[in-house]
């Protein structure tokens, strides 16, 4: 039995899932914000909870909002503050009394996909999660990528790329500017169309709009789709993957998957694209299979 772990910054959740990958049991709690050690105690409870449902103990993989140092064994980048500087692949591995395997939750998202979902049979799977956030994982012959620095994948804190001199160059919370993540995830779409309109409005509010004629909500979306476009068209001439999975909450914007591959062909280093841009398959499930899979 393998569980998996997606250790969230207002949730936690775990699954069990058999061989096959069949789901076996599934369960949500909140995240203790703010807490290190009730965090530990939060995810090592679930666990065991899990097991105890089911009877039998299960291998572990966590999926993390950051990653672990490989220079230090400390957390950092995670969006979860309260992880950072954390000795967290010590502290958890100690308290479950057996090893633990982690990653990026954005890379167990590409590996959920490339192993039963989207992406499956695919030999390179860049997964994209678009929400709150904006980030990114790569999945290659089934396996994480993860890199020298453990950071293979990490989309949203470039900048975006074919700058223009109108566009803005909004402030990040990593330090920078102009990072494709205060373009493309939620709150900059949201931005977006109140610098326009004047109103504040979600995405689904804004998506809304456009499909009843309102022409601000239909040009802030063209130029979302234009950007994702430039975005991911250079992670086309860097990785060439073979299929580009969607998740997150603006991936249910269903005209991303026709409007933005017939744009990337003009940032794409090629004389055609094959490509795929798709949707996940399991949806807000993948991270946490994602993290099961990664003892695969």
């Amino acid at each position: 039995m393998r569980i998996g772990i997606d250790l969230g910054g207002t949730k936690i959740e775990g699954i069990a899932i058999a061989d096959d990958g069949a789901e076996r049991l599934r369960r949500r709690i909140a995240a203790p914000r703010g807490d290190y050690d009730r965090t530990l105690r939060a995810v090592a409870g679930l666990v065991h909870e899990i097991e105890g449902v089911l009877g039998e103990r299960g291998s572990i993989g966590v999926g993390i909002p950051g990653t672990i140092s490989p220079a230090t064994g400390l957390v950092k980048n995670a969006n979860s503050t309260w992880l950072n500087g954390r000795p967290l692949g010590d502290d958890l591995p100690r308290l479950l009394d057996r090893s633990v395997r982690f990653a990026n939750d954005a890379n167990c998202f590409a590996l959920s996909e490339a192993a039963d979902g989207a992406g499956a049979g695919a030999a390179i799977v860049f997964g994209v999660i678009v929400g709150t956030g904006c980030g990114g994982g790569v999945a290659v012959h089934g396996r994480v990528l993860t890199g020298a620095n453990s950071i293979a994948g990490e989309w949203g804190h470039n900048p975006l790329p074919a700058a223009r001199d109108d566009e803005p160059v909004p402030p990040c919370y990593c330090g920078r500017r102009g990072c494709i993540e205060q373009f493309l995830s939620g709150p900059g779409l949201s931005r977006d169309y109140e610098t326009i309109a004047g109103t504040s409005s979600t995405p689904e509010e804004i998506v809304a709009r456009a499909a009843g004629g309102d022409a601000r909500a239909r040009t802030v979306l063209e130029r979302y789709e234009e950007r994702m476009a430039r975005a991911l068209g250079t992670v086309i001439n860097v990785l060439d993957p073979d299929v580009i999975v969607l998740g997150g909450g603006l991936s249910n914007i269903g005209l991303l998957y026709e409007a933005v591959p017939a744009r990337w062909a003009s940032y794409v280093f090629s004389d055609r694209v094959d490509t795929r841009l798709v949707r996940a398959t399991h949806g807000d499930a993948s991270g946490v299979r994602g993290a099961a899979w990664l003892w695969r």
